[in-house]
């Protein structure tokens, strides 16, 4: 659906986007992610055929933005940040006065009008002045306004800025619904947003892609070990002692919180501990030989999980400068996308 081939923008001296390549494919929700200044909203304009770019290729639904942006523009629906809204006018007017706006004739406006509001929530508020609405109701006006005709991309910029949680827990909801039905690229600074809503991540650094792929898949792929918990009941020493004796372990502790003393945490039982095991990233998965380990001994496993890097730990990683595995940079092939978008 939406194609990116070599994309450079370039303001004077400036290069904001850099040899940008990437593919989003139909019914995915992309999420774009990168700090301030890394070229996001410079790629978001040029798809939105806002300005070109200063060389390379970009093309939605097969319509080059240069050479043929009306029709990319009927194919997009676009919610910048700081959506610009009407504040002096009803919902339901300023929204027929965007579908107006859009090329909608006076028959069918009543009719997407309507379509937009049921799908964003608004209709409770439709009569009201859009001044006199919360930031999550203006918000989902944007939102409504970027729907209107039904595009099959959307493009969202920072969709959830200066919400409270529950508003944006409904926003989120709104754009999950999306999923198959149109393709979308979702910009945030908020990450677990990310991990919550998107199918596919793109993280961008001074104008590069430094990473993409599916979140799980970036967040496994970027670890440089495996760690595992295990909440056990059990004489400390021999459990840390059974645990590194296992073959493929590299380390055994009991886990402890930053700023907490070496010894062992207080508890009500004082052989109930959690203990963290870790391993190679490209080793073989411990956690049968940890609990057959435990089971073997007589001691009580009570909890045993993996520990995985959050996606706030890769792109911190990532921004830092440590270099994903090829693997990572790679895009995901159509087949994983197409599954991770149903």
């Amino acid at each position: 659906m939406i194609r990116v081939q070599n994309l450079t923008k370039e303001y004077g001296d400036v290069r904001a986007i850099d040899d940008l390549s990437f593919e989003v494919l139909e019914g995915e929700i992309l999420g774009f992610l990168g700090p301030n200044g890394a070229g996001k909203t410079s790629t978001m304009r040029i798809l939105t055929c806002f300005f070109p770019p200063t060389s390379g290729q970009a093309r939605v639904g097969g319509f080059d933005v240069v050479e043929d942006p009306h029709e990319v523009r009927r194919l997009i629906g676009y919610l910048p940040e700081g959506v610009p809204l009407y504040r002096e006018m009803t919902v339901a007017s300023a929204l027929d006065f965007v579908a107006h706006a859009k090329g909608f004739k006076s028959a069918q406006r009543g009719k997407v009008v309507d379509l937009a509001m049921e799908e964003t929530g608004l209709g409770s508020v439709r009569n009201r002045i859009i001044g006199h609405l919360s930031k999550g109701y203006r918000q989902r006006v944007g939102l409504a306004q970027a729907v209107l005709g039904e595009p099959k991309v959307l493009i969202l910029d920072e969709p959830t800025v200066g919400l409270d949680p529950r508003q944006i827990s409904e926003i989120r909801s709104l754009i999950r619904s999306m999923a198959g039905r149109r393709t979308v690229i979702l910009s945030t600074h908020i990450l677990p947003e990310v991990q919550m809503t998107c199918n596919k991540v793109i993280i961008i650094n001074r104008g590069h892609i430094a990473a993409q792929g599916t979140p799980e898949r970036l967040t496994t792929e970027m670890q440089s070990e495996r760690q595992i918990a295990l909440r056990v009941n059990g004489p400390p020493d021999q459990v840390l002692a059974g645990l590194r004796s296992i073959e493929d372990v590299r380390s055994a502790n009991i886990s402890r919180a930053p700023g907490e003393s070496d010894e062992l945490k207080p508890s009500g039982d004082p052989t109930d501990h959690e203990y963290t095991v870790s391993t190679h990233a490209a080793g073989p998965d411990l956690g049968p030989a940890l609990a057959a380990l435990v089971v073997r001994r007589g001691w009580l496993l009570k909890e045993i999980r993996p520990i995985g890097l959050s996606l706030e730990d890769l792109f911190l990683k990532v921004i830092a400068g440590e270099s994903p595995t090829p693997s990572v940079q790679a895009p995901i092939s159509e087949s994983e996308s197409v599954q991770n978008a149903v």
